[in-house]
C-alpha cells in the first residue's frame, strides 16, 4: 500500500491548511486511519485517527482545531486544521492501521506543516 500526503506548506497563525493523503489500494476503506507529527528534536506523535465506522480521536490540543475525515470512495484520506499555531509546526504523516497485524504498517513520505507566529 501507498500513501502519499500532500497540502502541507507555510501558514500565519491562526490560518488553516487541509492535508490530504491518497491511498493506492483499496484496503484503505476497511482500515482505520491515523495522522502523526514530527516536529525537529521530538518524538513522533499521534494527533488523530479515524476508523473504517467513521470513529475519530484526537490528541488533546488539536481537539476543536483539526478535523479528520475519509472519502472511502476515493481512498483518500483528510486533515483539516484550523487555528494553527505556531507550535502545530511539524511534519504530518499518515499512516494505515493493518486490519490484520493492527499495527500501522505502512506510511506516507509526509509534508511540512510551517506555521509563523
Amino acid at each position: 500500500v501507498q500513501l502519499v500526503e500532500s497540502g502541507g506548506g507555510l501558514v500565519s497563525a491562526g490560518g488553516s491548511l487541509r492535508l490530504s493523503c491518497a491511498a493506492s489500494e483499496s484496503i484503505f476503506s476497511i482500515s482505520t486511519m491515523g495522522w502523526y507529527c514530527q516536529a525537529p528534536g521530538k518524538e513522533r506523535e499521534l494527533v488523530a485517527t479515524i476508523s473504517s465506522d467513521g470513529d475519530t480521536y484526537y490528541k488533546d490540543s488539536v481537539k476543536d482545531r483539526f478535523a479528520i475525515s475519509r472519502d472511502n470512495a476515493k481512498n483518500t484520506l483528510y486533515l483539516q486544521m484550523n487555528k494553527l499555531k505556531p507550535e502545530d509546526t511539524a511534519m504530518y504523516y499518515c499512516a494505515l492501521q493493518s486490519p490484520l497485524s493492527g499495527e500501522y504498517d505502512y506510511w506516507g513520505q509526509g509534508t511540512q506543516v510551517t506555521v509563523s507566529s
